[in-house]
């Protein structure tokens, strides 16, 4: 766990040392929740522990999601979640690692809807996605909401047969980051 968050911020002094650091915009608390909602239950759980960075200049996006900081209602649930499911203690992180398509103009406010295309890292597994979002910019201030869904074998995570009515075969991830200028370590 400590050697990925040591690359991430290897990666934010790495651009804010080479420059960009003037056009780095950086979200510390970003919330990602999702929802599975599956015939004998549904299952929520939200963080506020994700990080995001934006650079303006390239588009260039990349978010870092502690697995571990997931809230359930149920602490069992939580528990089965990091061990079973999810293996947190093998895969601290999901992440994402990719650029804005569209041509935003950073400085005038407004509301723009963005895709972005990158690698989306869950429990170890990278896969190519393209995420729909909606980008606001309010006085220097951005904020993303983003929707997308998860199928979790696509990601490799496996579901007992036993609790296989209770989880859904695709989840529904929300997150939604407000950044400010410049990088905070």
């Amino acid at each position: 766990m400590k050697y990925i968050c040591v690359i991430f911020s290897g990666w934010l002094l790495l651009l804010a040392g080479s420059g960009f650091a003037q056009h780095l915009y950086s979200a510390q608390s970003g919330t990602v929740s999702f929802y599975s909602g599956a015939p004998l239950e549904d299952i929520e759980a939200r963080t506020s522990k994700a990080q995001s960075v934006i650079d303006t200049d390239t588009g260039e996006i990349a978010v870092k999601i502690p697995i571990r900081s997931f809230v359930f209602p149920n602490g069992l649930m939580q528990e089965h979640f990091n061990e079973n499911y999810m293996e947190s203690g093998k895969y601290p992180f999901a992440t994402f690692k990719g650029r804005i398509n569209e041509t935003i103009v950073w400085t005038k406010d407004g509301t723009y809807p963005v895709t972005a295309t990158g690698k989306l890292n869950i429990h170890g597994v990278e896969q190519d996605r393209t995420i729909s979002g909606k980008l606001e910019v309010t006085g220097g201030q951005l904020q993303l909401d983003a929707g997308f869904p998860v199928a979790l074998a696509d990601y490799n995570i496996r579901i007992p047969t036993v609790v296989f009515h209770k989880i859904a075969a695709s989840i529904d991830v929300t997150t939604r980051f407000r950044y400010l200028p410049g990088v905070k370590q």
